[in-house]
């Protein structure tokens, strides 16, 4: 795969069009993504930790099992925990580490080609869609929370928001240019940064109000 390093990483040509990037905003973002990719790799090893001690005794008491809400031996030991036939985390442990790697090269301005970007954003869709459903299942079926499980839902809430905006301002998630041109307006005026806060802080609210009988 080649990639090519440019000083000029500002510039992003939109059929034929130069849209300036500023150099701040791309450490911003790769920044943000490179913070929120460490703290989920970290989630996700002590996820995987608490799996092998949960497949070796069911029964075992793990440090992040705070009350009847907040269980991660509650909710390690569901078959959700195991979806694909391993610990969930595991996915994380893999997908981690290339992000990680996509951040840190980028910061570096290394410019990846169009289409892998297109491919992580698809990607990391695809694994916002999969964590949102196992807090669905934590909330709704499972009853419990898993507070690493948060912190993994929260981590790829931003990670994603951080590889779409700037794939939104490169073009490289091949809009029509319509469309191109209303997502870069959504993103250049802030809409994006607030619809992404309103979210997390309605999932957090409801959360709370959700459990506040068994929490406080």
């Amino acid at each position: 795969m080649a990639v090519q390093v440019d000083d000029e990483l500002s510039d992003v040509h939109t059929d034929g069009v130069q849209l300036p990037v500023p150099d701040r905003v791309r450490k911003i973002l790769f920044g943000e993504m490179l913070i929120f990719a460490i703290l989920s790799l970290i989630a996700s090893w002590v996820l995987s930790y608490d799996a092998i001690v949960l497949a070796r005794d069911p029964d075992a008491v793990l440090s992040c099992s705070i009350n009847s809400v907040l269980d991660c031996a509650k909710v390690g030991t569901t078959w959700q925990a195991n979806i694909f036939g391993f610990p969930n985390a595991f996915l994380g442990m893999i997908s981690e580490p290339v992000v990680m790697t996509i951040a840190v090269a980028s910061l570096a301005g290394v410019r990846f080609p169009r289409w892998f970007m297109f491919v992580g954003n698809v990607c990391y869709l695809l694994g916002v869609i999969f964590a949102y459903w196992l807090l669905y299942q934590s909330t709704f079926v499972i009853g419990a929370l898993c507070p690493w499980c948060l912190l993994v839902t929260l981590s790829t809430t931003f990670v994603f928001s951080s590889m779409t905006q700037w794939n939104i301002r490169e073009n490289n998630l091949f809009l029509p240019e319509r469309w191109q041109r209303k997502a870069l307006a959504f993103v250049e005026n802030g809409w994006f940064s607030i619809a992404l806060i309103a979210w997390v802080a309605a999932v957090i609210i409801f959360e709370v109000i959700k459990w506040r009988h068994r929490l406080f």
